[in-house]
């Protein structure tokens, strides 16, 4: 799908970083897979297979214009942020880095174009409420 040509450049950046980060995720799930010594969790890679798949659904739904966007923006951060997160942990494991770095960077421009201002997590809880401002 190529991005229309009438939407901003925001949503075009946005749209571009989320076919980024799918496609990171995956290759970074299919490398994940075939590591001879499983260091990941059935989680960690749920993780990573659904964080690709609301950045495919964030990505077209921007495309399409519609006016459920933001909603599928604001999963998409969430997503992104806690695959992120979830990569982490092996910093050195410079393909587990990159997904970091990539999911990081789509989760803060879909932050963004979910129009959410601030983010507040309480650290005993996983509900990963958001206020906006």
């Amino acid at each position: 799908m190529i991005p229309n040509p009438s939407q901003d450049s925001d949503t075009a950046k946005a749209i571009k970083a989320c076919f980024s980060c799918s496609r990171t995720c995956l290759e970074t799930l299919q490398y994940c897979l075939h590591q001879k010594i499983s260091k990941f969790t059935g989680k960690q890679l749920a993780v990573m297979q659904f964080c690709s798949d609301s950045c495919q659904l964030a990505a077209s739904m921007m495309m399409a214009d519609l006016n459920t966007q933001h909603q599928s923006c604001e999963l998409t951060f969430e997503l992104c942020t806690r695959c992120a997160d979830e990569c982490e942990r092996y910093q050195d494991d410079t393909v587990l880095s990159r997904c970091a770095e990539e999911c990081r960077r789509c989760a803060e421009i879909c932050r963004g174009m979910a129009g959410m201002t601030v983010q507040v997590r309480s650290p005993s809880k996983e509900s990963g409420k958001s206020a906006r401002a």
